[in-house]
């Protein structure tokens, strides 16, 4: 529509501008000759009184001892008055209202110099001014007069304006010859003239000849001829023959060379005549601008009728036309945000679950109209269903590359478990300390990729194959997770209340407590811990995961947190975040909320809420009497057994066990805990919890070289070596306790009883009353 109503309104604006042109020309046409009927004639014959009395008035202020002066002066006042009433009578708003906005301002110009004659009458009347102080006031009196009468001629038409300008022209001739004789006639009653007046009265007559000489011309030949016949009359050959004289005989004799009774008689017809004259070409000009007004009325009229009818003849046919294009425009918006709101998401959500798509079915083809808005239509249809199309594709590529993925990880978990099972039994065989650290290591590694290929058959969207169908100690879940990761020495979990979280849930959340902790290792300092606390809340377990790193910025945090939070689609470009695509998975697989947050450390805290329907209540161990953790310290030197089950295969995930497939831990290398389980219980190795000191085989004493020292430097010997055989054993036993607490490289402990009390103590952990 707006398409349609911009050269409409255009159109309409051309109109209107058009018809208010033409008629706004009409109607000040036909004011003028009202304007100069009601205000121009009254004020030409107030200007004529006002000549009158500024002549009267030089004459006085020429010789003020006559008495006669005076009082004709006062006659002129008087009349003057008279004109200037009659002039402000016929002034009301409608003539304003004619009047163009120049000559609106011209006149209120012409109304306020009038103001001052009152002052300009005084000063004369008490003689308080030169002759020609009084000659330029009453002048300013009258100038105002004709830049109005000029403002009236102002006209669209170039022949009446040229016209106008000359009848105002021709009336400033007048004022020149009115100029000259109030100033000539003051001078013959004074008997002298002084050179500027006399320069002054040669100028007026000099003005008066141009303005005739460039003004006559415009006129018409009517007009013209009776000027020209004039000033070749009696009347005005005298006038001229009185200037010549008055002016060629200087100042001295000017006034002798003129007789003012003469004067008075060849100046006072002239300019009678000529406002008679000036008053008839007024009047004749009038008549000849009214039938040019009514005629551009007349034009105007019929362009405005014309114009009119093109107007609504086009507001028609675009009407029309716009109903059409705005019917086929809604069509094809509908179809457009059917297809972009409805039928291609609709089509991206069925393919991101999964479901086959029919393009024919979602997409049919479709038959348009030949025109312009049915080829849009036709490339629209055609584009959706290139779109579907590629959707379609694409989806079946993911799923092909997914296929693959969950393949491959598939083969590598079967080759990992298989050979956890061969390290199982290699480290059940072996009797040798080092290689048995070297076996926990390669199982901790293996551990390590099987995770790895977990992950991987997680973004492809595939379940992992590890479940177990029984509820699993909290405490051995986390360790689980513990065991997965690379720095798992640095972990010191805090001890947990008796929960259990049930088996289809286990896989999932090792995996995920697996990741942050892997996160919390990585980006902090390897000599800092991380550290693992947890407590029941109203809506199921809270765990914390605290690391000491450099943390994260607002904006990475919050990032992370939507990715958490959300459901982000896993982006191949985006490879260096895949541990937040895995847990952002396998918490809104659970319904678990993880969220990250700054940590009072200085690094960043993971706050994972394990909800009430995955927990339960934690099963007693074989032999556990019940109760709370064991809190007694177990003596220096004792070693920790960690056996581990055999990991089972993916294909037997159905047959698992009902604790979880934890990975035996590792002692730290010479700490001479190697123990493998034979038939379900410990097998002492040999000198196997001796510290290392104790280990090592006793070296030859060397021979003395010297004199046998004297009683007090055996004494004092003696007691020196007796603190440094405590300070050997005070390190030994510190070792120990240090090697018993450290988490093997799988990062769990052993089965309940293993270590004589019920197995729950963590990996880095004491077993104090204080948790540490």
């Amino acid at each position: 529509m707006a398409l349609l109503l911009v050269p409409l309104v255009s159109l309409t604006a051309l109109w209107v501008f058009a018809t208010v042109l033409t008629g706004t020309e009409a109607a000040r046409l036909l004011s003028v000759s009202d304007v100069m009927s009601k205000v121009g004639y009254p004020a030409g014959d107030m200007v004529r009184t006002l000549q009158k009395e500024r002549r009267q008035a030089l004459i006085h202020l020429a010789d003020p001892r006559r008495a006669d002066t005076l009082a004709e002066l006062r006659a002129d006042q008087r009349a003057t008055d008279k004109a200037v009433a009659a002039f402000r009578a016929g002034i009301d708003n409608d003539v304003r209202a004619d009047m163009s906005d120049a000559a609106a301002a011209r006149f209120r110009a012409f109304e306020k110099a009038l103001g001052g004659i009152e002052a300009l009458r005084r000063r004369t009347e008490d003689n308080d001014l030169t002759r020609y102080a009084a000659y330029q006031g009453y002048n300013g009196l009258i100038e105002p007069y004709y830049a109005f009468l000029a403002t009236l001629g102002a006209l669209q038409d170039a022949d009446m304006d040229r016209q106008g300008r000359a009848i105002v022209g021709l009336a400033r001739a007048r004022e020149a010859v009115a100029r000259e004789d109030a100033l000539f006639a003051s001078a013959l009653a004074a008997g002298t003239i002084a050179r500027r007046d006399l320069r002054t009265v040669a100028d007026r007559v000099a003005e008066r000849e141009t303005l005739y000489a460039t003004h006559l011309a415009d006129l018409p030949a009517e007009d013209r001829k009776a000027y020209q016949d004039y000033w070749e009359g009696p009347n005005a050959r005298a006038l001229r023959a009185a200037e010549d004289a008055a002016v060629l005989a200087g100042s001295p004799g000017a006034v002798h060379a003129v007789d003012p009774a003469r004067w008075d008689q060849v100046a006072g017809p002239v300019l009678d005549d000529l406002g008679r004259m000036s008053t008839e070409a007024v009047e004749r000009f009038g008549d000849r601008v009214r039938p040019v007004a009514l005629g551009v009325l007349t034009k105007a009229a019929v362009a405005g009728v014309l114009g009119l009818v093109a107007l609504v003849a086009s507001l028609v046919v675009s009407f029309r036309i716009g109903r059409g294009l705005v019917r086929d425009l809604r069509t094809l918006r509908k179809e457009a945000h059917e297809i972009s709101g409805v039928r291609l998401p609709g089509v991206m959500r069925r393919l991101a679950a999964g479901e086959t798509v029919d393009v024919d079915t979602e997409v049919p083809r479709r038959t348009h109209g030949p025109d312009e808005l049915g080829q849009v239509a036709q490339a629209l249809n055609t584009l959706q269903r290139a779109a579907v199309e590629a959707a379609v594709k694409q989806a079946d590529l993911r799923r092909g590359v997914s296929d693959v993925f969950v393949n491959l990880a598939r083969r590598s978990q079967v080759l990992l478990h298989r050979q956890l099972t061969l390290l199982d039994a290699m480290e059940r065989r072996t009797e040798d300390t080092g290689e048995l650290a070297d076996l926990f290591r390669l199982d901790h590694l293996t551990t390590r990729m099987r995770r790895h290929a977990e992950g991987l058959v997680i973004l492809s969207g595939s379940v992992p194959a590890r479940q177990w169908r029984r509820p699993v100690p909290l405490m051995d879940v986390v360790r689980a997770a513990v065991a997965e990761v690379e720095a798992y020495e640095r972990i010191d979990v805090r001890r947990l209340p008796r929960l259990a979280l049930v088996g289809p849930a286990v896989a999932d959340v090792t995996h995920l407590l697996a990741e942050l902790l892997e996160n919390a290792t990585v980006f902090s300092p390897p000599h800092s811990t991380v550290q693992v606390t947890g407590e029941n809340g109203s809506n199921g377990f809270t765990l914390e995961i605290h690391d000491r790193g450099l943390g994260m910025t607002s904006e990475t945090l919050q990032e992370a947190n939507l990715k958490l939070t959300g459901t982000p689609e896993f982006e191949l470009s985006d490879t260096d975040r895949l541990g937040l695509f895995v847990v952002s998975r396998l918490a809104r697989r659970q319904d678990v909320r993880v969220s990250l947050q700054p940590s009072a450390y200085g690094g960043t805290t993971a706050v994972v809420l394990i909800p009430s329907a995955l927990l339960t209540e934690a099963p007693p161990r074989a032999g556990e009497r019940g109760g709370d953790e064991d809190t007694g310290s177990r003596p220096a030197g004792v070693p920790v057994v960690r056996p581990r089950k055999p990991v089972h295969p993916p294909e037997q995930h159905h047959k698992a066990d009902d604790a979880p497939a934890v990975d035996r831990a590792a002692p730290a290398p010479g700490s001479g805990d190697d123990p493998t389980p034979t038939g379900g219980l410990p097998r002492r190795v040999r000198q196997a919890s001796l510290v290392p000191q104790l280990k090592e085989a006793p070296r030859p004493r060397p021979e003395p070289t010297t004199a046998p020292p004297t009683a007090d430097e055996a004494a004092e010997r003696e007691a020196e070596t007796a603190r440094a055989r405590m300070r050997a054993l005070q390190r030994g036993w510190r070792r120990g306790r240090e090697q018993e607490n450290a988490p093997d490289p799988a990062g769990l402990p052993g089965p309940p009883g293993s270590d004589g009390r019920d197995g729950t103590t963590a990996p880095g952990t004491t077993t104090e009353g204080d948790g540490r």
